[in-house]
C-alpha cells in the first residue's frame, strides 16, 4: 500500500502512526462507533443518562466474552456455532444445581466445567475425528439446547440466590458494571494470547495454511482443541453472567446468540477464511453493535428490525470487502 503526497507515492511505512491507524479496519470501526454515538445522543434526549449507558453495555458485554474466543477460532479458520446452545446447557446444568440448594461458589464451577466439556466435546470432535468444524457445531447445536428442552419442557428454574445475581447485576464502581468488567479483562487476556504468544502466532500459521503449519512442527489438533475449550469455556462465563441477569433458566436463552457472536467478529475485521483479524477491531466491533441495538431500542424499534439489521451487517461485512477488491481489479 502506498500515500500520495504532492503527486507523490511512498510507502506507507514513512507516514504517520496516526494516518495509518485512521485507514485501518480498526480505525473505520473507531469513527463508526463515535458517529453512532453522537446519532443516538441527537435522536434521543436519554441517551446520555450515565445509567442508561451503563445499561447499553448489556447488549454487548456477553456476546463479546465469546466473541474474543470465537475470534481466535475463525482465525484459526474454525467456527463454532453451538455457544448459545452451551449457555442453554450450561444454564441448565446450574438451575438443576440451584434446585438442590447449591450454593453460589459451586453453581460457578458448575457453569465454567460445563461449559468447558461442552467445548472439548466439540474439540475431540474436530481435532480428533477431524470432523469439519461447521458441520459438528451445527449438530452439537441441537444437541446440547434438545438437552435442555428435555429438562425443562415449557418450564424454567428460578429462584436463584441474591448472591448468584452479583455477576450479571452488580455494580463495581458507580456505573461500572461487574459484566463490563469481566469483559475489559477478556479483552485484555486473548489480546496478549492472540498477539503476544506463541500460540497466537500458531493460530495465524494454521489459519493462513494448516498443511505448512503442521511441516513446521506446529501441533494443529492440539492447538484446535484448545480454542474449543477457550470458547466452551467463555461461553460458560457468558452463560452465568445471562442467568444472573435474568434471574432465570429456560431452554430457549441466548437463541441467535451465534449470528450474533460470528457478525462481532466478523465485523471486527477477523477474515472468514482465517488467518487474519485482531482483538481491539473485535473491541469496536462489540460497541458498534452495542451501540446500534441500544440506539434502536430508544427508538421503540421493534425485536425483529433488529434482527434484520444484524443480517444485514454480517451479509455487509463479508461481501464489500470482496467486491471493493472485484472494483479495483477493473
Amino acid at each position: 500500500m502506498t500515500t500520495a503526497i504532492n503527486g507523490r507515492h511512498i510507502p506507507d511505512r514513512l507516514t504517520s502512526p496516526a494516518a495509518r491507524a485512521l485507514k485501518s479496519w480498526e480505525g473505520l470501526l473507531l469513527v463508526v462507533a463515535v458517529a453512532i454515538f453522537i446519532l443516538n445522543a441527537l435522536a434521543s434526549p436519554y441517551f446520555l443518562d450515565p445509567w442508561n449507558l451503563s445499561d447499553a453495555s448489556f447488549n454487548f458485554t456477553e456476546k463479546a466474552m465469546i466473541a474474543f474466543a470465537m475470534a481466535m477460532l475463525i482465525v484459526a479458520g474454525e467456527i463454532d456455532l453451538s455457544v448459545g446452545a452451551i449457555i442453554a446447557l450450561v444454564s441448565t446444568v446450574m438451575g438443576l444445581a440451584m434446585t438442590l440448594g447449591t450454593p453460589t461458589p459451586v453453581l460457578v464451577l458448575l457453569g465454567l466445567g460445563t461449559g468447558l466439556l461442552c467445548g472439548a466435546f466439540n474439540g475431540l470432535l474436530v481435532a480428533g475425528f477431524g470432523l469439519p468444524s461447521i458441520v459438528v457445531t451445527i449438530g452439537t447445536m441441537s444437541l446440547f439446547r434438545g438437552i435442555s428442552y428435555i429438562v425443562l419442557g415449557d418450564g424454567a428454574f428460578t429462584g436463584y440466590p441474591e448472591s448468584f445475581a452479583w455477576f450479571g447485576q452488580g455494580y463495581v464502581f458507580w456505573v461500572i458494571t461487574v459484566e463490563l468488567v469481566i469483559f475489559a479483562l477478556a479483552a485484555l487476556v486473548f489480546g496478549v494470547l492472540l498477539h503476544r504468544t506463541s500460540l497466537g502466532r500458531m493460530v495465524y500459521a494454521i489459519g493462513n495454511n494448516a498443511t505448512a503449519a503442521r511441516f513446521s512442527g506446529i501441533r494443529v489438533e492440539r492447538v484446535r482443541f484448545i480454542l474449543f475449550l477457550l470458547t466452551g469455556l467463555m461461553s460458560g462465563i457468558a452463560a452465568i453472567c445471562l442467568t444472573s441477569r435474568l434471574g432465570s433458566t429456560r431452554p430457549s436463552i441466548a437463541a441467535g446468540f451465534e449470528l450474533e457472536v460470528v457478525t462481532i467478529v466478523v465485523l471486527g475485521g477477523v477474515s472468514i477464511l482465517g488467518g487474519s483479524g485482531s482483538v481491539l477491531g473485535v473491541v469496536l466491533a462489540a460497541l458498534v453493535m452495542g451501540l446500534v441495538t441500544f440506539g434502536l431500542g430508544l427508538l421503540n424499534v421493534p425485536g425483529i428490525v433488529m434482527s434484520i439489521v444484524t443480517g444485514a451487517l454480517l451479509i455487509a461485512v463479508i461481501a464489500i470487502p470482496r467486491l471493493w477488491a472485484m472494483a479495483r481489479r477493473r
